[in-house]
């Protein structure tokens, strides 16, 4: 891999990363549209300049979790327990399907109906019951299996776990805080998941060049994201992707 593919790839783990339209997705489809075919390992290292972006815009709120947790506050110990309990289910999976889900990465087959699949959920976030509920124990575990669903590759994870939470009435500020701290675990486990491949990098300036433009881009990308759940226009990215999901299944 060279550093312009390194670039574009970068490119596309920052701008989709936090729009729900599958980060995952569109790595397959340009890798299969370009002939990429890049160790898991770089694939991780993108993911893990996107966990940097969650650092930097939500620092506020991950160190008063912190220093909450560390206080013995109430609210932020049931709130880590929360994020323990949502990570559950990917955590499952990944740990026992590991094999089967990379197999997934090989089929645009598996993408195109998984974009689908993801703009039905994107267009039932429209229609909550009521607004402004709270988070709770059952909210969270709705989030967390929702979460499992993304790690096949074309189900968006922020598509999945934000939707969940507003379909289930969640305040919109809390289904987003909550998404993307759950962000955090389910990374750090991948990372672990995949220690063993840390060797087979063989070009590390490319490495380096996709985790910085993942880092820039992403951070871009999530702000505007933010700024599309609070105008109430997430389920927006429905309709893309629904496009790109029937484009894959009859056209690529």
């Amino acid at each position: 891999m060279n550093i312009l593919e390194a670039i574009m790839l970068g490119v596309v783990q920052g701008f989709t990363e936090w729009l729900p339209i599958s980060s995952s997705g569109h790595l397959v489809i340009f890798q299969e549209l370009f002939g990429l075919h890049q160790p898991v390992i770089f694939d991780l290292f993108l993911h893990l300049g996107s966990l940097l972006v969650i650092f930097l815009v939500f620092f506020k709120d991950i160190l008063k979790l912190g220093q909450g947790f560390f206080r013995w506050e109430k609210f932020y110990v049931k709130y880590t327990l929360w994020l323990i309990v949502a990570s559950i289910p990917i955590g499952f999976i990944g740990y026992f399907f590991n094999d089967a889900v990379k197999s997934a990465f090989g089929s645009l087959t598996v993408v195109g109906f998984s974009l689908i699949f993801t703009s039905i959920i994107l267009f039932l976030s429209k229609y909550p019951r009521q607004k402004n509920k709270k988070l709770s124990w059952k909210s969270i575990v709705i989030v967390g299996f929702a979460q499992a669903l993304a790690i096949l590759p074309g189900v968006s994870r922020s598509g999945m776990t934000i939707s969940s939470g507003l379909i289930q009435s969640v305040k919109r500020e809390e289904a987003v805080r909550f998404s993307f701290l759950l962000f955090i675990p389910a990374i750090l486990g991948a990372t672990i998941l995949e220690f063993k491949n840390f060797g087979q990098i063989s070009n590390v300036p490319a490495l380096l060049i996709g985790f910085l433009t993942t880092v820039i881009v992403g951070f871009f990308s999530l702000k505007l994201l933010l700024k599309m759940v609070k105008k109430e226009q997430f389920w927006y990215f429905g309709w893309y992707c629904l496009g790109l999901g029937i484009l894959v299944l009859f056209f690529l």
